[in-house]
């Protein structure tokens, strides 16, 4: 009897050992994050006293937690009636599904134990912009819907990501966490995480396609979209299957969907192929939508296109590439607009050896990207506009994205050249509150204005901002009339400049070498 008593009391005590333990990791681990409250109500509904009390652990539940809300909102939101709504609003909804979509499948990919604390908030990254875009989406098209309402908003899935950002930033750093350590010889051209395969496909100048898409009829497809649709059934797996587009202007909006992994388009040169479209804000389409190519499958190359958006200044936003595609390459290709040319989305991106064309934000998004050996052109704008290169969406200090634009040359295109005195371009301003955009060993021309940088609205997020430069050169790299916010700053030392560098920016060295593409890991 004394026997199973104390068994009983150990038991007892063992369980609430348990509780306090859990309870501990609990409130450090909430402490620790910009919503405690939040943090603290979405985990007291799940029982504590299973859980180990450990960092790592209590980053899963949280995550699932989050990964809850989520599919509640997307199943709440897909059985929302909104055909008595206007088109503006059903365009929006659209997105926003998609997104949220994508969302779960950011958390799902974060709950694995095995990726690096730079793969975990990359994908998190990924899920808070995903929650902004949506949000933009009913703002820039003036939607009557009552955005706070919708399942979206009213979960309050940002607050919860954005917890997760500083969990997961909590757990790696905490003993045992598994921070992925990055090494390249900086030999290679490319990023280790292209592989030697891929590498070779991007430097060969014969290629053998599984599909050639020609307008003229001489291939299998007339257009990249059937290709595209047909790659589904066409490959075994998610090996790497090469679509070969040839020379000629193809005008279709291409969309490479999330099931659709390591595919490779491949065109006959700059300006040579070239996909087109001309879809915008002003005649109803979000930002987000109006893309003429957009991509989201994972591991992504485009080499030797162009991708143009015909919108022109007028129309305002109006998109030519959109990738959220996590190691994505873009080698030798071209992208031309006006407003919003580029937008890197969001996770892990490098373009090399690549021009972009526009006016206003022209380079945008909240991806990890690196610009290396580019050519950033800006063009002429509307009467009273002003140019600005970047406007980088990071919403949270626990983001690991921003622009990094490295050996580049930023200049003014030739229908600027001719007005450029009566224009004012600028290297950037804050789309969003932690905007982060660094320029490194970049050729900056005359064209922009001494200030460097512009406002977005007053003091908007001028102390929150992270903007650098390092060793430029050219008429327009005197750092001495720079603007004097505090988030603004003169790099000088190399080891700062250098975390912004392939290598260390977007983990190149683990990824690039294998898709063939040059790079230059380091400074």
């Amino acid at each position: 009897m004394a026997a199973a008593a104390s068994k009983f009391y150990s038991s007892i005590f063992f369980f609430m050992m348990t509780l306090l333990l859990s309870s501990t990791a609990k409130a450090l681990s909430c402490s620790q994050t910009p919503y405690p409250e939040l943090c603290n109500s979405m985990v007291s509904t799940t029982n504590l006293a299973k859980e180990n009390a450990q960092v790592g652990d209590f980053r899963e539940l949280a995550i699932r937690a989050t990964l809850a809300r989520a599919e509640l909102a997307h199943q709440i939101a897909s059985e929302i009636d909104i055909s008595a709504y206007d088109e503006l609003t059903k365009a929006a909804w659209a997105d926003c599904l998609e997104l949220c979509e994508d969302t779960i499948a950011q958390l799902n990919r974060s709950l694995s134990l095995a990726c690096s604390h730079d793969d975990s908030q990359t994908w998190l990254s990924a899920a808070l912009a995903n929650q902004q875009t949506c949000r933009d989406g009913f703002a820039e098209l003036n939607s009557s819907f009552h955005f706070p309402s919708s399942p979206f908003q009213s979960h309050n899935i940002s607050n919860a990501v954005s917890n997760l950002l500083a969990i997961n930033k909590a757990a790696y750093a905490a003993p045992g966490g598994n921070r992925k350590l990055l090494s390249n010889d900086g030999r290679s051209r490319f990023p280790a995480w292209v592989s030697a395969a891929d590498r070779k496909l991007l430097q060969s100048s014969t290629v053998n396609a599984n599909l050639v898409v020609a307008k003229d009829g001489s291939g299998n497809y007339k257009t990249i979209s059937e290709a595209v649709a047909a790659s589904a059934s066409k490959r075994s797996g998610t090996s790497r299957f090469v679509i070969y587009v040839k020379a000629g202007t193809y005008n279709e909006q291409v969309e490479i969907k999330s099931s659709m992994k390591n595919l490779m388009i491949i065109g006959d040169g700059i300006d040579k192929t070239v996909v087109t479209g001309s879809k915008n804000v002003v005649d109803g389409s979000t930002t987000f939508r109006s893309a003429t190519f957009a991509v989201v499958g994972g591991g992504f190359i485009a080499r030797d296109i162009t991708f143009e958006n015909t919108a022109g200044p007028q129309k305002h936003q109006a998109v030519a590439l959109r990738s959220g595609s996590d190691l994505s390459v873009f080698y030798r290709c071209s992208f031309k607009g006006y407003q919003d040319t580029l937008y890197v989305y969001s996770q892990r991106q490098f373009y090399r050896n690549c021009d972009v064309y526009g006016t206003v934000d022209f380079i945008f998004g909240d991806a990890a990207v690196v610009f290396q050996n580019c050519n950033i052109y800006a063009r002429k704008p509307l009467s009273g506009q002003q140019n600005t290169v970047t406007a980088q969406g990071r919403t949270d200090p626990n983001e690991n994205t921003g622009i990094s634009i490295h050996d580049s040359v930023i200049a003014a295109a030739s229908d600027l050249a001719a007005v450029q005195s009566s224009v004012k371009s600028y290297l950037g301003r804050p789309w969003k509150q932690y905007s982060r955009t660094v320029i490194l060993k970049t050729n900056i021309g005359s064209l922009i204005a001494p200030a460097g940088w512009l406002e977005w609205s007053g003091n908007f997020a001028l102390s929150t901002l992270y903007y650098g430069e390092y060793m430029n050169t050219g008429a327009g790299s005197s750092t001495s009339g720079r603007v004097k916010w505090p988030g603004y700053h003169v790099i000088t030392s190399a080891s700062e400049a250098g975390k912004f560098t392939v290598g260390s920016f977007i983990s190149g060295g683990s990824w690039i070498p294998a898709t063939g593409v040059p790079y230059t890991s380091g400074l």
